[in-house]
C-alpha cells in the first residue's frame, strides 16, 4: 500500500485494478473503477459492506452524468448545473454503463462530480489514461461499514490500513471541507425526494428545481440505515440543559463532550470540540468520533446545533451514531 499526494498515481492504480482511497470535500472514499467487477468487488470485502448496498459513481463532470443515467429529468440536470462539482448526488435510471454491481441490483445509480481539487485531478488523470471521458470511480466513505466515515488520510490508514494491499493507494488530500457525506436526492420521479441530508439543504433544491422535495422514495443508498457512524463509545443527544443531569446518572467511566464552544464544558469532562457555528460542527464531527474512542471514553454527550442548513445533516449523523450504541 502506497501513501502519496500525487493524484496521477492514484488514478493509475485505480486504471490497474487496484484500490485508491480518494479525498473529497465530504469525507475520505474507498475508490475502484467503476466498470471492473473484480475490483468494486475488493471494496465490499475491505469495508465488509452488504452486497446489495449501492455505491457512489463519482465522474469527472455533468458532461458524464448523461453516459450514466437515462431519462434524467430536467430537473435533475438543473441541480447538477447548479451545484456540481460540489457536495450532493443525484440518483437517476441507469445506463448500460452501470451494472448490478455498482448499483445493488437497482435500476438506478447514485452520480456525483466532488469539488476537491485533488479529486478532480485524479479523475481528469483517469478519464486519459483510460481515454473515457465519461469514466466512473466507485466510492464508498473510506471506513469499515457503519463505523465514523474518514476525513484525513491517516484516519483512512487507521481504519483500513491493514487490509490495502501492495498496489493500492491512499491519496492524501488533507483535511475534507464539508466534513459529513453529499446530500443525495433521488432523481427517479417527477419530484426529487431527499434520502440523505447534507451540506446541500431542501432548501437550496426546491429553489434550483422549482419544485417541492419529498421523502418517499424506497431507493437504497449509502448511508441511510438506521444505525451509522459509530464510534464505539456511547453517543447520547441531549440539550445543554440536560448535560448535569446526565453526567450525574453516568457510570464511573470518562465521559466526553460534543458541543458549539458557547456551550461549557463541566468539571471531569473531555471537551472533544468546540465548533463556533453548524458548518465548523459538520467539519469536525467524525474527528471528534474518533478522539472519543481513541481516549477510551464510555460516552459521548453531543448537544447538535440548529436544524437548519448543513446542522440538519449533522444532527441526522449524531442521530444514526447513537443507534449503534
Amino acid at each position: 500500500m502506497i501513501t502519496t499526494i500525487d493524484p496521477r498515481l492514484a488514478a493509475t492504480a485505480i486504471a490497474g485494478g487496484h484500490l485508491a482511497a480518494v479525498p473529497t470535500e465530504t469525507v475520505y472514499g474507498l475508490g475502484a473503477l467503476a466498470s471492473d467487477a473484480r475490483a468494486v468487488a475488493r471494496i465490499y470485502a475491505v469495508k465488509g459492506r452488504p452486497a446489495d448496498h449501492p455505491l457512489i459513481v463519482h465522474v469527472v463532470d455533468a458532461v458524464a452524468f448523461g453516459a450514466w443515467g437515462v431519462r434524467i429529468p430536467t430537473y435533475a440536470h438543473a441541480l447538477a448545473a447548479a451545484f456540481w462539482p460540489g457536495p450532493i448526488t443525484l440518483v437517476v435510471p441507469r445506463s448500460e454503463r452501470a451494472k448490478d454491481f455498482v448499483t445493488g441490483g437497482q435500476d438506478s445509480v447514485a452520480i456525483r462530480v466532488p469539488s476537491h481539487l485533488d479529486a478532480q485531478s485524479l479523475l481528469i488523470e483517469l478519464c486519459e489514461i483510460t481515454n473515457d471521458r465519461a469514466v466512473g470511480i466507485a466510492a464508498p466513505s473510506a471506513n469499515r461499514f457503519g463505523r465514523v466515515s474518514p476525513t484525513t488520510a491517516t484516519h483512512v490508514l487507521d481504519e483500513i490500513g491493514g487490509l490495502l494491499q501492495g498496489e493500492d493507494v491512499v491519496l492524501d488530500g488533507g483535511d475534507c471541507s464539508v466534513g459529513v457525506e453529499s446530500t443525495i436526492i433521488d432523481c427517479t420521479g417527477p419530484n426529487p425526494r431527499l434520502l440523505r441530508p447534507g451540506a446541500i439543504t431542501t432548501q437550496d433544491v426546491e429553489a434550483v428545481s422549482g419544485l417541492k422535495v419529498t421523502h418517499d422514495s424506497t431507493v437504497r443508498a449509502s448511508g441511510t440505515l438506521a444505525s451509522h457512524y459509530s464510534p464505539d463509545a456511547a453517543v447520547h443527544l441531549l440539550t445543554a440543559a440536560d448535560i448535569a443531569a446526565e453526567i450525574a446518572g453516568a457510570g464511573q467511566g470518562v465521559i466526553g463532550l460534543l458541543a458549539l464552544a458557547d456551550i461549557e464544558t463541566p468539571i471531569g469532562v473531555v471537551r472533544l470540540a468546540v465548533p463556533r457555528d453548524a458548518e465548523e460542527y459538520a467539519r469536525v464531527l467524525y474527528a471528534a468520533l474518533r478522539e472519543a474512542d481513541a481516549l477510551q471514553l464510555e460516552a459521548i454527550l453531543a448537544v447538535p446545533p440548529a436544524a437548519t442548513g448543513v446542522g440538519v445533516a449533522v444532527i441526522d449523523r449524531l442521530i444514526r451514531a447513537a443507534a449503534g450504541a
